[in-house]
Parts: C-alpha cells; structure tokens; sequence
C-alpha cells in the first residue's frame, strides 16, 4: 500500500531534503525513522528537494509498505521519534501510482526579509538594513507572467531537461517589520527562488531598473541575474495535489 506523509522541518541543521552519502538530511532522518518503527526498510520520495537550509512548513513524499497500522497512531510515534525539528502533520493512503512528486499541481514558497534587527529572526529571515522599494519589487514581480523560460535564475551544470516553470503567482508583502516574497508555480529550478529574490532587491535598492529583468531573464545567463539570498529566508510553504490521488 502507498501513502503520503505530511511534514514540516526547521532547516537549519540539514544539508537539503535528498539523502545524500556523508552529510545529514531530512529524507535520510525520516526514512531511519520510519524503518525503525514500521520495522522494514523505507524508501521516502519527496515532493521536491530543498537546499542546505531551505525549510519547509508543508511538505509531501510517499512510501510504500506491506504493514497495517493506524495512520493517528504512526503520527503520534513518529512525531515522538524524530529530532525536534522535524513535525509529522499526517499520514493517508493514497492509490499505488500516486506519486509525491510527479503529481504536484503547485507548489508555493515565501522568502522572509527582516527590515530591523531581531534576535529571534535573525537565523529564521534574511536580515537587510537597506530600505527597500516595494513598489519597484512588485513591479518586477509582475514581469515573471510574461515569461516561462526561466534558466537566467537556475543553478549552473544543472541536469533539468527543461528551464520552463509556470509562475502562478508572485508579490512581495510588507508584514510587520518584515517582507515576504511569495511565489506559486508548478515547478521550481534549483535556487530559482533565492535567485528571484536577490534581483529583485537589487531592483528594490535601485542597482537594477525594473525594466533590466526583461533582459536578464531574455539573457538565459546566471550571471546576468542577481545574487543568491542566503537560504535560511526560503520556506516551502505549500505543496498541492489533485483529489483523484485519493482512493
């Protein structure tokens, strides 16, 4: 039987979401765990991998197993199990071919700026004392519809057969003394977001015209694009899935 299992996770002490062979990551984490208490080996696949950092507050993989057990009661010994900073939201069957990852419809990530000095933030945002233009920002946000080729914010010697992401949404939100940066689409490139986000406060401090990102995502070149905002601002936030994965 196949199921999905729901999770958040604080990042920091991770390299990324993919098992890797000499450093620790979430899906290395939970599979120990789920071997350990379904007493058979694992495998977990992913929605999609975040970085060294990146966090998640919804995310989705599915594993297969031949034992019986009450998704509640798994829930409850996991979450009793697993480092404090990864959380067990649920667990469901779902049909054999469903598949965490292919059948994604959307996913959504904020990137958290922090506009002041804040002792309880400073490892959860991206601190920036530079004032920042909003206004520019989202109107160099709204510039990603016109566009679904988006290699110019993708990590270099990459191995995706395809740059083309559809971007759903995109703005920036003034919370607090925060700002958040909040992007939908069906598919992201490694470090698109983060690239997204260092361009366009760039723009925001006017060392970038609003108009440039038409020629910088044009470019289809890394270099032209701004820099990498540090990942521990980045939140995967939501992932979504048609109802028909359900039996």
């Amino acid at each position: 039987m196949r199921y999905f299992i729901e999770l958040s996770y604080n990042g920091s002490a991770y390299h990324g979401w993919q098992k890797q062979p000499t450093a620790v990551t979430v899906q290395e984490v939970l599979e120990n765990a789920l071997s350990t208490l379904l007493n058979e080996t694992i495998a977990v696949m992913g929605a999609g991998r975040t970085d060294t950092g990146v966090h998640a507050k919804q995310m989705f993989a599915h594993f297969d197993t031949a034992r019986e057990f009450k998704p509640e009661d798994l829930v409850y010994k996991l979450n009793s199990f697993l480092p404090y900073d990864i959380a067990i939201i649920s667990i469901f069957k779902v049909n054999p071919d469903a598949h965490a990852r292919f059948d994604a419809t959307k996913r959504s990530y904020i990137y958290r700026v922090d506009l002041h000095k804040n002792v309880f933030t400073h490892k959860l945002a991206y601190a920036l004392k530079q004032p920042l233009d909003i206004d520019k920002m989202n109107a160099a946000a709204k510039i990603l519809f016109d566009y679904k080729d988006f290699q110019c914010f993708s990590k270099s010697n990459t191995d995706v057969k395809t740059y083309h992401c559809d971007i759903m949404e995109a703005q920036w939100i003034a919370k607090h003394n925060e700002l958040h940066f909040e992007i939908t689409a069906d598919r992201f490139l490694r470090n698109m977001v983060r690239a997204i986000v260092g361009t366009m406060i760039n723009i925001g401090l006017g060392k970038i015209e609003v108009n440039n990102l038409h020629t910088i995502i044009q470019s289809k070149n890394r270099s032209e694009a701004g820099y990498s905002v540090p990942a521990h601002g980045l939140y995967l936030t939501k992932v979504e899935y048609p109802e028909t994965i359900k039996p």
